[in-house]
């Protein structure tokens, strides 16, 4: 009994001697930066480039709300009117396509993405030259810009190929594009998982393929989950690829050859026509809400999947 109130005695005090080298006051602070100014310089600098994110952030936000929720009350309900047309200019096809576009483009990178990263982290020698150039490339393609990659699309897909302006010219564009950050990102996910769950499970006698599917892949869900996250954003707000690739049609495609227009591009038309500038900002509303959505939905399921793998 009196080892254990010993103990508590010590733990106590050991608490609040942390706690007071860690609480300083604002004298204290201001003499350590008075030996240190380039510590205050940092520190100002630093929460300078908080304030402005911030800021921007909300001046980016506040405008778009400001501008186009009044818009979208205004042109309520003929701006969801099932068929576009000149008189309600309506953005019910651009959503659809917008969803149709993500779900094709991830149902054909992701699969291809995290596969290519497990052989990268799992498979493939460490330090070995094949590795380090696929990694230089991945992150040359990922900084490569989108117009780029709709002209390389528009080349291949539309004329090449023969398959023109059309809804599977935009997935496969799209797909390519994001699938170097789809492959970074869960290579660095599975990377980040301790060897020693590895050697856990080989010490248990299960082989590669399952210790990489039934320890390293659970383990790695979140880091991947951000990377495809980060990937939905990219496709979501993309237009300069799909302009050259999927078209501008305003509908919904009846298949994969038809030319369709996700969101962006449907507001990229409308202020480039110069006539429903009110319409595309209410059509910002809709993608800003979209992009929230479609990240709280991404994150719930995060924590579910963490949940059921626990």
């Amino acid at each position: 009994m009196e080892i254990t109130e010993k103990k508590a005695v010590f733990s106590m005090s050991d608490t609040e001697s942390v706690k007071a080298v860690n609480f300083r006051t604002w004298q204290q602070k201001l003499r350590e930066y008075k030996h240190q100014p380039l510590s205050l310089f940092l520190k100002l600098l630093m929460l300078l480039a908080i304030l402005l994110s911030a800021g921007m952030l909300v001046l980016l936000i506040g405008s778009i709300l400001i501008k186009g929720i009044p818009s979208l009350i205004a042109y309520f309900p003929s701006i969801f009117s099932w068929t576009y047309t000149s008189e309600n200019v309506s953005m019910t096809p651009a959503i659809v396509n917008t969803v149709i576009m993500t779900i094709l483009s991830l149902l054909i990178s992701v699969p291809i993405g995290i596969f290519a990263a497990i052989y990268l982290a799992e498979y493939a020698k460490r330090g070995s030259r094949l590795v380090k150039i696929i990694r230089i490339t991945a992150e040359t393609l990922s900084g490569i810009p989108s117009i780029v990659y709709g002209l390389f699309g528009y080349l291949l897909f539309v004329i090449a190929l023969g398959l023109g302006y059309s809804l599977i010219s935009g997935v496969v564009t799209l797909s390519i594009m994001i699938l170097p950050l789809i492959i970074r990102t869960t290579e660095e996910a599975l990377l980040s998982v301790p060897d020693s769950y590895r050697e856990g499970s080989f010490g248990l006698g299960a082989g590669r393929l399952r210790t990489v599917f039934k320890v390293v892949l659970p383990s790695a869900v979140p880091g991947i989950l951000a990377g495809v996250i980060l990937a939905i954003g990219r496709i979501v707000g993309e237009s300069a690829a799909l302009i050259f690739t999927a078209g501008t049609y305003a509908a919904v495609p009846d298949g994969l050859t038809d030319s369709a227009r996700t969101l962006s591009v449907h507001m990229y038309a409308l202020l480039s026509e110069g006539l429903y500038t009110e319409q595309a900002y209410a059509a910002a509303v809709v993608l800003l809400v979209l992009v929230i959505g479609i990240n709280a939905l991404s994150g719930f399921a995060a924590k579910k999947l963490l949940r059921s793998g626990n």
